[in-house]
C-alpha cells in the first residue's frame, strides 16, 4: 500500500485529501452499566463488553480519518481483528487509539489498541474503505428494492 492517497470524486476531479501512514485518532469513554457485558448482551459479567471495546476502536479510527475526506464521502468499517485480553470495571476510563499503517487506493488499514486506566486491554486491526456516499446509498437502496420484488 503507498503512504497516502488522493481521492478523485466520481467525475474523476481530484478531491485534493490526503490519509497518511502514521495519522493517529483517538475516542475515551467512562465505562458506566450500560456498557457492560450483561446490558449489551455478551455476557453476564459487569465489565466492559467486548463490542463496546471494538465500537472505541473503530471511533478512534474515524477520529483519525474522516475530517481528511472530501464532502460527501466517509470511511465504512470491513474488517476487525482484535482481541480483549483485561477486564474494565464499571467507573474506569478507557481511551482507544487508532494509526494508520497502510493506504490503498480506498482502503485503510489501522493498528488499533485500547487501554483502561491500569492495563491494556484490547488490541488489533482494523480496515475502513472510503465511499462516495451517494454511490453507496445508492446501492443499499437498490438492494432493498431488490428484496420487495420477491
Amino acid at each position: 500500500m503507498a503512504d497516502r492517497k488522493t481521492w478523485h470524486s466520481s467525475k474523476g476531479t481530484p478531491a485534493m485529501v490526503e490519509i497518511e501512514v502514521g495519522m493517529t485518532g483517538t475516542a475515551e469513554l467512562v465505562v458506566e452499566a450500560a456498557h457492560t457485558a450483561p446490558r449489551i448482551g455478551s455476557g453476564r459479567v459487569h465489565v466492559l463488553a467486548t463490542p463496546v471495546m471494538i465500537n472505541l476502536m473503530e471511533a478512534a479510527a474515524l477520529a483519525a480519518v474522516e475530517h481528511r475526506l472530501p464532502a460527501g464521502h466517509q470511511s465504512l468499517g470491513t474488517h476487525l481483528d482484535v482481541s480483549h485480553v483485561a477486564a474494565t470495571p464499571v467507573g474506569m476510563r478507557v481511551r482507544a487509539v487508532a494509526k494508520v499503517t497502510e493506504v490503498a487506493g480506498n482502503k485503510v488499514a489501522f493498528k488499533v489498541e485500547a487501554r483502561d486506566e491500569a492495563d491494556l486491554i484490547g488490541e488489533g486491526r482494523h480496515r475502513r474503505v472510503v465511499v462516495e456516499v451517494a454511490r453507496f446509498d445508492k446501492r443499499v437502496q437498490a438492494k432493498l428494492a431488490d428484496r420487495t420484488k420477491e
